[in-house]
């Protein structure tokens, strides 16, 4: 287990080793000094022990030097493994006011590093006149490794350019030397020949660079020249093992493509280097470039601009160049050019369209999500929890809660053919519901806050209100912004359309008026007396009786209808209902009673009587209400000037007479001093049996109002038009 974790170490230093690159941010030149990797300038753009930095001298000149020993470096040659640098000229001059000799020796020490001093191109440089210099290897075993003597009798004797003992004597350097000390032996100091030679020099030179002077022995110019520098050159390795070693080594560096490992021929260590035909930075993945031999190729791409056909990119390679097509287009060898790629355009076409198809449906998901919260958030608000609870826990209880999608189908999404009326509480539509059963759908105008809390309830309120006179609830929908409620169909209209539309010229028998109205007053009977709690109705009106297939009154359109609580100070509401019908004690004090829906229901009674509208916009004022036109004529005892003319002479005076008196009393301006509904349907039911006694003429079959209907269609209908027109412009339990 432990050598699997070695090899694994291994592999990953050996990986990072071959990772190893310079930063793209790094600098590569200095001053006029190019900085190759693996030198480099700053954090991640050079090798260990290779790092340059460049700083600006006093004018404005900016110049590297080596990290190492602070040397300023004047070149740099990766191929070569070399780097020229600057290196301080030591200095032994006579003191004419000690009358001794002054001695300014330097070292150089780059044993930290991977540099050896070149022996190649070094010499040891000793100028002077009975002078001995040595060099003292700072980390050998001997002290001494390597001397060099001047001297010279006279200045006649030197020679510009030799330096062969006389004034100036050369030595070459050891191999594998990393650090040196220079040193002058006293012993050569000669009173005599300083007085023609004022100082004496030693240094460790570029042999190709230095060139000896005269001047040198009679003056101080040497020491004066380049301030007192001369370039050196240091020769530079990777490590310290040999190439066969490296290879195995996690620090070897010689992966780039084209480059191959060189031993050091200074000390131990090797080097990298491009194979045969490729030149350039071995120490680059890309470094080394082609060549032949030792000769660049001509850079074919460079030569000729359009050697290439048109979207093709040119390469040069040894001895020749290729081309290769830009991304979607492929090479044609038959015409040489860059023709589109068939292929991989229907496939990224294909891409396309199926990445468009995703994120499609990505979106459709998110919508349908979006708006299935949306209308559970409806669902809560309109009461449907508390609508579900009380399902569960009734049993019997015969409603439908139907989805948004159930009634647009039902409806042909809501289709304006499908519209059976308008009125203030929204708009009634025609609908079938599973292809068979037809219902009235309405779609309720917008509520507020508070009404929508109350819907719940009060659609569990009419859900169970199970009447033959009251419009039946079948369901509703609960997950809009503004619920829609489901009734059963009414066929045959209003009751206003018989009184006052197209269907008065039939000639109604004021007994069928007198039955329907009856039915009327014992559905609101029930809502009033039977009802838990008890429901006030808020908008009794002709129009809101509707007429079932067997003119049977239903009455509808709850719009505006109310829970009666048992807290009196909860009845105060805002004015809901229609002119003519209001309760003038419920405009005055804004609390809807039961007394409000008997008021309203003493103007349908004076409907059927005087066969007028509840209210005129043209007339003197006093005669625009009918209510207040028949309490006048009531007053003044003038009943007969305000009867239908269809029920003069026609019906016994006795019975109308009656009707008369309990429209009356529905009508009083106290509501307290009105009858109940119970009390209004109780006594209907009393006069509708007067109508009947033996000694009333009237045929009980004629007196059928259907039979009346019978025998009108049947001369003014064909067969196949059996039903009775009715008014467009009628509201469908609307207000």
């Amino acid at each position: 287990m432990s050598f699997l974790l070695l090899v694994v170490v291994a592999v990953m230093l050996r990986l990072a080793s071959i990772s190893a690159q310079p930063d793209p941010g790094c600098k590569t030149q200095c001053g006029d000094v190019d900085i190759p990797y693996p030198f480099g300038i700053g954090t991640g753009c050079a090798i260990e022990g290779f790092e340059i930095i460049c700083e600006r001298t006093a004018d404005g000149i900016d110049k590297p030097f080596m990290l190492i020993q602070e040397a300023e470096v004047l070149s740099i040659s990766v191929p070569r493994g070399q780097i020229r640098v600057l290196t301080t000229i030591s200095t032994y001059c006579y003191d004419k006011s000690t009358r001794s000799m002054k001695h300014n020796a330097w070292s150089l020490d780059f044993s930290r590093g991977p540099y050896r001093f070149s022996y190649v191109h070094n010499k040891l440089i000793v100028i002077g006149c009975n002078t001995l210099a040595y060099i003292n290897n700072l980390r050998g075993t001997t002290r001494y490794t390597t001397a060099c003597a001047a001297v010279c009798e006279s200045p006649a004797t030197l020679t510009n350019g030799s330096c062969v003992g006389a004034g100036c004597c050369q030595n070459d350097i050891p191999e594998g030397l990393s650090g040196y000390s220079l040193s002058f032996y006293d012993v050569y100091g000669d009173s005599n020949s300083t007085l023609f030679s004022p100082c004496s020099y030693a240094a460790m030179v570029e042999t190709e660079t230095f060139s000896f002077s005269s001047e040198y022995i009679t003056t101080t110019r040497f020491n004066d020249t380049d301030d007192g520098r001369k370039p050196l050159v240091l020769d530079w390795v990777n490590g310290n093992a040999t190439c066969e070693v490296a290879r195995a080594m996690p620090s070897y560096m010689c992966h780039s493509r084209n480059s191959m490992c060189v031993n050091s021929t200074n000390g131990p260590g090797y080097l990298c280097n491009c194979i045969d035909g490729y030149e350039g930075n071995p120490y680059l993945f890309d470094g080394c470039r082609g060549k032949f031999s030792s000769y660049l190729y001509v850079n074919e791409c460079d030569k000729n601009s359009s050697i290439c056909p048109k979207y093709a990119t040119c390469h040069n390679t040894i001895g020749g160049y290729h081309c290769s097509c830009s991304p979607g287009r492929k090479f044609v060898m038959e015409t040489k050019s860059c023709n589109p790629d068939i292929t991989l355009i229907i496939g990224i076409s294909i891409g396309a369209v199926v990445l468009m198809i995703i994120i499609f449906c990505i979106r459709l998901i998110f919508e349908r999500r979006k708006l299935a919260n949306v209308k559970k958030l409806y669902f809560q608000q309109h009461g449907g929890m508390l609508l579900f609870e009380k399902m569960k826990s009734d049993q019997g209880l015969s409603f439908t809660v139907f989805t948004e999608a159930e009634l647009e189908q039902a409806t042909n999404k809501f289709d304006k053919s499908q519209i059976l009326g308008h009125g203030g509480h929204g708009t009634v539509y025609k609908g079938i519901i599973k292809d068979i059963t037809p219902v009235a759908i309405k779609r309720c105008a917008l509520v507020d806050d508070r009404q929508k809390k109350e819907f719940g309830n009060e659609m569990l309120i009419l859900s169970q209100i199970n009447h033959k006179n009251i419009v039946k609830l079948l369901g509703c929908c609960l997950e809009v912004e503004v619920p829609m409620l489901v009734y059963e169909f009414i066929p045959k209209g209003t009751l206003f359309d018989l009184i006052h539309g197209n269907n008065r010229k039939l000639h109604l028998p004021f007994g069928s008026l007198l039955r329907i109205v009856n039915e009327a007053a014992e559905g609101l009977a029930f809502l009033h007396s039977y009802a838990n709690p008890p429901i006030l109705h808020g908008d009794v009106k002709t129009s809101n009786i509707l007429l079932d297939e067997n003119y049977m009154a239903k009455v509808s359109d709850f719009g505006a209808s109310i829970i009666a609580p048992a807290d009196k100070a909860q009845f105060v509401t805002m004015v809901q209902g229609t002119c003519g019908y209001l309760d003038p004690e419920y405009m005055q004090t804004c609390c809807l009673t039961d007394k409000s829906d008997v008021y309203s229901f003493g103007v349908v009674l004076l409907e059927i009587l005087t066969g007028q509208v509840p209210l005129k916009l043209e007339g003197p004022q006093v005669r625009r209400s009918l209510s207040s036109s028949f309490l006048l004529a009531m007053k003044g005892n003038n009943l007969d000037n305000m009867l239908d003319n269809q029920i003069k002479g026609h019906e016994n005076m006795e019975l109308i007479v009656g009707v008369a008196e309990l429209a009356k009393q529905c009508l009083e301006m106290c509501g307290d001093n009105r009858p109940s509904m119970k009390e209004v349907s109780e006594e209907l039911s009393r006069l509708r049996k007067l109508s009947r006694h033996p000694w009333i003429q009237h045929d009980t079959e004629t007196d059928s109002f259907l039979g009346v209907i019978e025998i009108e269609q049947s001369s003014e209908y064909t067969e196949k038009d059996e039903t009775m027109p009715i008014n467009p412009s009628s509201s469908y339990f609307m207000r």
